[in-house]
């Protein structure tokens, strides 16, 4: 078109400024005149035509070329650009995202960027480190003037910046600085999940919890749906912290299982951290007591030593042992905290948690007896969970008769948390033993497990774990309705000199609910809690665990969708016409 149109200017212009022809030949002196006028008219006008097309022609050049600067090249230049602003080509999430058993998202992934430069294209180093500083002010100068200083194509300068953050970059138009496309790890509750979750590394790799052990299958972009419930985690937790702050404890633990999965629906440890910014945290708050702390448990093994001594035949619930007075063995001496100083029978050694009546009930099944039961029941190997943070149980070696009589209520052996939740979900579920899974599993999926007691040992535990709510040492986990069953435990913590220190506790509390027919078992620990006014100086599980389970089964059996426990399903596990026969002393009918 331009062509064509210069083509029309050049033959205009050739007519305007060739010589005239003199037409004034055989015209009158008249005539002559007036086309002489005439030509100057003709010669003005094209003279005028043909600078406006000149100018006109001037103008269209102009237009054009910024047409193609702006539009055509421009767009071209702008991808280059964009190209060369990017480290690698656009970026898809490439972590799958961590959900609850309820689709609710625990750990998503998010695109980022990051700023990094090519040194050797920034042509003031000095001045460059001054503007980003203005509008990066958490960089040190000094260290960004160093880092630009340097002769390298290749510098980060800082991860993941905010929208913002690499907008106003952006507009400072420092050469040089470019921005690498990425992803960045989110847990939208923060702290909630910290230990179970864990966390990944700057360049979004797993190093902890569920995100290193499931790392190949997130970053394959498989999400991962786990058996926890996001509202009765968050129960749990803000029970703990009330229990904590109530009592001063340094940490607690809790937990939620299914007894007919091994499905954990909640595990808590406290301190936890933010896993959106684990440079804040600290080692300790990092530390998974639920599955990586092992510790003396205290009476709530004399739920597993009771289960033992009826199963292997060797005690029954009208048997009674001697507590009379504390019991001596070579330079140890074993009494109760709060003894009855009488003859108690079975149900009694559970509602009065009696240790020296549980160490005569483990002398009598014997040291073998109770090895066989406490490996079968998972005390003595590292709990199966998906976590790479599990701790070992601790285990007498060798084991002797004092070994056995302290085990019998929760002295001589450590084992972690949820070693005791799954060993009490076997006790009361009908007897079977199911791994603990923090994966949801699909229906019709769940393992088979494996019978470690008999049915009939499983109903009578289910038995005295409600007779030690009604009228025992767990009294204050009592929930009207929900029919709970469980066992208090207070254990001394040892010292650095191997000695028992006695202000040192950890007082815990493990219930199952409905006992009628057992869905979920319960536990909170509080570690080092400090007796208040309102417990009388107390601080055993009884008065800082208990109440707090309680606290708990109220408000997670509506969402869990427990119903309620009838009359008549009550009487079917503790028939009231029994409670009587079953916590009277009768010496003559002692098996000592």
């Amino acid at each position: 078109m331009i062509g064509r149109l210069a083509t029309i200017i050049k033959g205009r212009a050739a007519t305007a400024l060739a010589p005239p022809r003199d037409p004034s030949r055989g015209m009158t002196e008249s005539q002559r005149a007036e086309a002489q006028r005439r030509r100057a008219i003709e010669t003005g006008r094209n003279r005028l035509l043909f600078t406006g097309i000149m100018f006109t022609l001037a103008f269209a050049v102009i237009a054009g070329r910024m047409v193609d600067l702006t539009v055509l090249k421009g767009g071209e230049t702008q991808v280059r650009q964009q190209a060369r602003m990017a480290r690698t080509a656009p970026l898809e999430m490439g972590r799958a995202d961590i959900v609850d058993r309820n689709g609710v998202v625990l750990a998503t992934s998010l695109p980022t960027v990051s700023l990094y430069a090519n040194a050797n294209e920034v042509l003031d180093p000095e001045e460059a480190a001054a503007k980003l500083v203005r509008v990066l002010p958490d960089l040190s100068r000094a260290d960004v003037q160093a880092r630009l200083s340097a002769p390298r194509n290749f510098v980060y300068l800082k991860r993941n910046l905010t929208p913002r953050e690499q907008y106003e970059v952006n507009a400072l138009g420092i050469p040089g600085l470019y921005f690498e496309r990425g992803e960045r790890r989110i847990y939208p509750h923060g702290g909630l999940f910290s230990h179970v979750l864990g966390l990944t590394d700057i360049d979004n790799n797993g190093i902890a919890g569920l995100e290193k052990t499931f790392d190949g299958l997130l970053k394959s972009g498989t999400p991962l749906r786990l058996a926890l419930d996001a509202r009765v985690q968050t129960v749990m937790r803000n029970e703990l912290l009330r229990a904590v702050e109530t009592f001063s404890a340094i940490g607690a633990i809790g937990m939620v299982m299914d007894v007919h999965t091994g499905e954990i629906i909640s595990m808590v440890s406290l301190p936890d951290f933010d896993p959106n910014n684990p440079g804040a945290t600290t080692a300790e708050n990092m530390f998974n007591r639920a599955t990586l702390g092992v510790y003396e448990m205290g009476s709530t093994f004399k739920l597993l030593n009771t289960a033992i001594a009826l199963d292997s035949g060797k005690s029954t619930l009208q048997s009674v042992y001697d507590a009379s007075k504390p019991l001596r063995v070579a330079r140890f001496t074993i009494s109760d905290f709060h003894g009855k100083n009488r003859p108690l029978t079975v149900p009694e050694v559970l509602m009065h948690s009696s240790n020296i009546a549980s160490a005569k009930m483990a002398i009598d099944y014997g040291t073998e007896t109770q090895r066989a039961y406490m490996g079968a029941l998972g005390m003595l190997r590292t709990a199966a969970i998906e976590l790479p943070e599990v701790g070992s149980p601790l285990v007498p070696s060798p084991w002797r008769e004092i070994n056995t009589m302290t085990i019998s209520y929760g002295h001589g052996i450590a084992v972690t948390p949820l070693q005791v939740v799954t060993g009490v979900s076997a006790l009361v579920n009908g007897g079977i033993l199911r791994p603990a899974t923090l994966v949801k599993h699909e229906p019709g999926a769940e393992p088979a497990g494996q019978r470690v007691l008999k049915e009939q040992t499983s109903y009578q535990m289910r038995q005295l774990m409600r007779l030690t709510v009604m009228g025992g040492s767990g009294s204050m986990s009592e929930v009207p309705g929900y029919h709970v069953g469980g066992k208090t435990g207070t254990a001394e913590k040892l010292g650095a000199g191997g000695t028992y220190r006695r202000k040192s506790l950890l007082s815990s509390f493990i219930a199952a609910f409905p006992m009628h027919d057992p869905r979920y078992v319960v536990l909170a620990m509080i570690d080092e809690p400090q007796g208040t006014k309102e417990t009388f100086g107390y601080a055993t599980g009884g008065w800082t665990a208990a109440p707090a389970v309680g606290r708990v089964i109220s408000q997670i059996g509506p969402m869990l969708g427990v119903p309620s426990t009838t009359e008549d399903q009550a009487e079917a596990v503790l028939p009231i016409r029994y409670l009587h026969t079953l916590t009277k002393s009768t010496a003559s009918a002692s098996t000592e």
